[in-house]
């Protein structure tokens, strides 16, 4: 009975168990480092009061329907010039536009649009828009606002989006 046992570095299991924790480690890191780089934030403290907060936001948008308001969006991805045609009584001096990324707040965009002339309010974008975005439409900016159009559109686009009170 002469077995001839070879040295633990030549049997096929030590192998087999090392491999199998050195991938392990190595998928760790790897998703480390994709946790360091694409770091999406952390629930905020106050999460409860925003979470209470929606009751307002929806009582906005009852009040922009009462008011019968609704919002044409124009975007010309060439020029950067953004277009809002307002319908209803009332006609602020400005409003607010807040372009939010679904995915990334790091690419939402904040715009002022002016009044130019009846219904109709103008403002520049920096650089064009990629991708699909939830719009936000209000006579100011911030959460003390009297009443908030939304929408959602996908850009480059020729079409107009349109913003409505939305519940």
């Amino acid at each position: 009975m002469s077995d001839d046992i070879k040295p633990w570095y030549k049997q096929f299991w030590p192998w087999f168990l090392i491999g199998l924790l050195l991938s392990s480690i190595t998928f760790s890191l790897i998703y480390l480092a994709f946790s360091i780089r694409f770091y999406d934030g952390s629930v905020g403290g106050d999460y409860y009061e925003r979470g209470l907060a929606i009751n307002e936001q929806l009582a906005k948008q009852e009040h922009a329907q009462a008011l019968g308001l609704a919002a044409r969006l124009r975007v010309d991805n060439r020029t950067g010039d953004v277009v809002v045609d307002l319908a209803g009584p009332r006609q602020p001096e400005r409003l607010h536009l807040a372009l939010i990324f679904p995915t990334d707040s790091d690419f939402d965009r904040e715009l002022t649009l002016q009044h130019v002339r009846e219904g109709r309010y103008v403002t520049t974008l920096d650089e064009p828009l990629r991708h699909r975005w939830y719009l936000q439409l209000q006579p100011e900016a911030g959460e003390g606002a009297e009443w908030r159009l939304t929408g959602e559109a996908s850009f480059p686009s020729d079409d107009e989006a349109e913003l409505e009170p939305g519940l």
